[in-house]
């Protein structure tokens, strides 16, 4: 069972005395959490054995790219421009500013990230790029280079809302490190966010978590603060 399921089951259970109040006895509480349980972990798995398949965005993939982004550009009108530009400049490009760079960026071919698909539904994103392209990144001093290793940044995730909570933040990773690997890229650095509560609003894990880095191999190279560290792989 993967983890996502065990999560999944343990809120469900901490809801058993709801379903107990809102039957005529436990009895039928429990038939009623029983069936939501089973559901649950069948959906679960059946997500699980689902395999992605992974498209670099480029011109010719950007209808998808643009279709799993949705209308608020995966979010807050982003359009994975966030670590692209000067904050000043991203927020004045908010609603269309940000969506129109990244599409001159893809059209002249520089790369961007990788769009995972579920036979040809588009459910993911990961955003991956050589790490100077990030100015953000580059003029950070949490994330300072620790030496001058040529290193693509994977900056950001985005999972169709329906597709979260199964497991994909770590097939994206795998995905990208599968890339690298195809590409000849020597090493993929990483800045997730280390959860600080059982309960994290989804806007502030765009980043990724750490246990998903960990488990593809990654290890942590500089961590400045309890909520956020600098991971690497090298291929």
């Amino acid at each position: 069972m993967s983890a996502g399921a065990i999560d999944g089951v343990m809120k469900l259970l901490t809801y058993k005395n709801y379903y107990r109040k809102a039957t005529s006895n436990s009895r039928q509480g429990k038939e009623i959490l029983y069936r939501r349980v089973s559901k649950y972990l069948y959906c679960s798995m059946k997500q699980q054995e689902k395999k992605l398949r992974f498209e670099q965005l480029t011109s010719s993939t950007w209808k998808q790219f643009e279709s799993l982004m949705g209308e608020k550009g995966g979010c807050g009108n982003c359009w994975c421009m966030f670590f692209r530009l000067p904050y000043n400049t991203f927020q004045a490009n908010k609603p269309e500013g940000n969506k129109k760079i990244m599409k001159q960026l893809v059209n002249k071919g520089e790369p961007q990230g990788l769009i995972a698909f579920i036979n040809d539904q588009p459910v993911g994103w990961i955003a991956m790029a050589p790490r100077e392209d990030y100015m953000k990144i580059e003029n950070s001093r949490v994330f300072k280079r620790i030496d001058d290793k040529p290193v693509w940044s994977i900056t950001c995730f985005f999972i169709k809302k329906e597709f979260r909570h199964n497991g994909l933040s770590k097939q994206l990773i795998k995905g990208a490190i599968d890339f690298a690997k195809k590409k000849s890229i020597k090493t993929l650095e990483a800045y997730p966010a280390i959860p600080y509560a059982e309960k994290v609003p989804h806007p502030f894990l765009w980043v990724g978590v750490l246990s998903a880095f960990i488990k593809n191999g990654f290890r942590i190279v500089k961590q400045s603060s309890k909520s956020r560290a600098m991971v690497r792989i090298d291929l």
